[in-house]
């Protein structure tokens, strides 16, 4: 739930949301008790799967709190309110550091002060023994008066050392200011990772944009641990030598390499102008629109560059009035989640095409089409219908049940037979189906699906969604489950349907696609009409799993360069990785999906099992 303007959140007044990042929503409020106002951060309420969370919170919460610094964002209290753990804080009114940088380049005082402002209150803090973990230009506040203040001190730290998908080590905040190593998900981490993120910054301040920006989070933080550092002068001929030393050992791959401590190395930063006799102001130069990687040449421009691409994780507001750690973003890469509202078209013909079924040679049950023999099972690349249309009802074909027999097991004989008896009860014929899926009798299943669809009608949507998990439940039923889930989606057509529909039919379509029969039973070139991204999706697990690895991977980069930041084509390709004996490459991929709350909780899971099966 959100938290209403007007409503007490206890002593607090909610006056306005201030701004919404990947781990937690912020709002201004009032504290009548000491007539001033406060910031409060409510954090996520995936945190709340973790069942030692709230003791971690309060830990680490009491442990924030002790931080008394000039230029630390004071936390006055901690609390929960219908289980949504919150931090209050001191509200700032001001701006953000990065919007700022967005205005122009920084003059040699604001630079100056930026370091200074940084540099004492990480000095501070490593002192303490407490991690920031997510130094960059939207956690950096600028007060109206000039003050600057470092804004969500420990909160990474909260989020971090639990049992839940959140547990990475490694919650992710824009993968351009990552270090190497947190990006790797080491758990050894020391100053030096606060260390590195500063010097990313130091690095966008002086040379005019963030040493490594790629169109996907995965290629951004592949840079920061494999590629070397584009050096500055070669970025921006403006650099002076000495300056660009400082920065080449700030962020040096290994922690061994760089400074010892924040102290050092702001004091190496500020000789470094002194020594270049000229006085610290920035500049602002852009990449080329042709380039997507890193170490581009670049071309000086007038007008400011926005913050790079954020991760595929969620991107952050620009809006925020002062302690919100939220950012712009990028305009160039505006991720939007992949709506499955328009999923049906053509489809109300699926199950009546994936049979053929007549009995004979006392089978029981008639066989479907092989999937091999479809043409759906091709790697063609179906084009998105201009228009979406309505679906429209279409009738099924009839089919017999398949015959009692010695055949079956005892447990399924009792189903069928009362089943047989009340063939109107479509409850009993779904206790009928999920018995057959279990036998290991799909086909059987299929049918009996079939026969349940025609009898719940179109507008039965939670019966479908329960027959849904019913199948789901059973561990590799997701298929059927698919099929289930449909029924219940299709009915929204061009409304929508609700987010948790939409994604219980994305996993089970996604996870059925490795069975064999999956292009006879939802074909992808009808999901392609309506949603080309998700149906090359499903097609390329189906041609993994089918051995067609070359063909698996031509369909999965044509998901990406159709939408680069897709959860569901990270989620596939970390598979890959990990089957194809990359866990390196496997691990960062399922580091940052479960390290984004914004991700469908489904695939945080999933990318969590992945990760746990790959060698350590």
């Amino acid at each position: 739930m959100s938290f209403n303007a007007g409503e007490n959140i206890g002593p607090y007044r909610i006056i306005e949301q201030l701004g919404q990042g990947g781990m937690a929503t912020v709002y201004k409020a009032y504290h009548a008790a000491l007539d001033r106002y406060v910031a409060i951060k409510v954090l996520h309420p995936a945190f709340n799967e973790d069942n030692t969370f709230e003791m971690r919170f309060q830990r680490e919460a009491r442990v924030v709190a002790r931080l008394k610094h000039p230029h630390i964002v004071p936390v006055y209290d901690y609390a929960e309110h219908e289980k949504r753990p919150y931090l209050v804080m001191k509200y700032i009114e001001g701006d953000t550091l990065k919007a700022r940088m967005a205005k122009g380049p920084l003059s040699s005082d604001d630079i100056r002060k930026v370091v200074d402002a940084v540099g004492s209150a990480l000095a501070y803090a490593h002192r303490q023994g407490i991690l920031h973990r997510d130094i960059k230009p939207s956690n950096v506040l600028v007060a109206s008066d000039g003050q600057m203040y470092l804004a969500d001190f420990g909160l990474a730290r909260i989020a971090q050392s639990g049992e839940s998908t959140l547990s990475s080590d490694m919650i992710m905040g824009t993968p351009q200011y990552i270090s190497p190593e947190q990006a790797m998900g080491k758990k050894d981490l020391d100053a030096g990772t606060d260390i590195y993120s500063f010097g990313v910054m130091l690095y966008e301040m002086v040379v005019g944009q963030v040493p490594f920006s790629a169109d996907t989070p995965f290629s951004i933080i592949h840079d920061h641990i494999y590629s070397p550092l584009p050096l500055p002068h070669t970025v921006n001929p403006n650099v002076p030598e000495p300056v660009e030393r400082v920065l080449l050992k700030a962020l040096a791959k290994d922690r061994a390499d760089r400074y010892e401590d924040v102290t050092t190395m702001v004091e190496a930063f500020k000789d470094a102008w002194e020594e270049a006799g000229i006085p610290m102001q920035g500049t602002m130069v852009q990449l080329r629109k042709d380039r997507t990687g890193s170490g581009a040449k670049a071309t000086q421009v007038a007008q400011p560059q926005a913050e790079p691409t954020k991760m595929a994780v969620k991107s952050e507001p620009t809006k925020m009035a002062a302690k919100v750690d939220v950012a712009a973003p990028a305009p160039a890469v505006k991720k939007k989640r992949s709506p499955w509202v328009w999923v049906g078209t053509g489809l109300v013909i699926v199950l009546c095409l994936a049979f053929l079924g007549v009995a004979r040679n006392n089978r029981l049950f008639a066989r479907l089409i092989a999937a091999s023999n479809r043409p759906d099972a091709t790697a063609t690349v179906f084009l998105p219908s201009p228009t979406p249309r309505p679906i429209q009802p279409q009738p099924l074909p009839t089919f017999t049940p398949p015959p009692a027999g010695p055949a079956l097991p005892l447990d399924v004989l009792d189903i069928q037979k009362r089943a047989n008896e009340n063939p109107n009860d479509i409850d009993l014929q779904l206790d009928l189906a999920v018995a057959y899926w279990n036998a290991n009798l799909p086909d059987a299943a299929y049918q009996t699906i079939d026969r349940i669809i025609k009898l719940a009608g179109t507008e039965n949507e939670p019966f479908y969604i329960k027959a849904g998990e019913r199948f789901a439940s059973q561990g590799k039923g997701w298929l059927p489950a698919a099929v289930m889930y449909f029924q219940a989606v299709k009915r929204y057509g061009l409304v929508g349907a609700p987010d948790e529909l939409r994604d219980a039919f994305q996993e089970a379509y996604y996870k059925g696609a490795e069975r064999p029969e999956t292009p006879g039973i939802l074909p992808f070139a009808s999901i392609g009409q309506v949603n080309q991204p998700i149906a090359l999706i499903a097609q390329s697990r189906h041609a993994f799993y089918a051995g067609r690895l070359d063909e698996a991977r031509t369909l999965l980069n044509q998901v990406k360069q159709l939408k680069p930041n897709m959860y569901e084509a990270s989620l596939l390709e970390a598979e890959y990785f990990a089957a194809e004996g990359e866990p390196e490459k496997a691990g960062l991929l399922t580091r940052i999906l479960t390290s984004d709350l914004s991700v469908p909780r489904w695939i945080r899971i999933y990318a969590e099992e992945i990760q746990k099966r790959l060698p350590q």
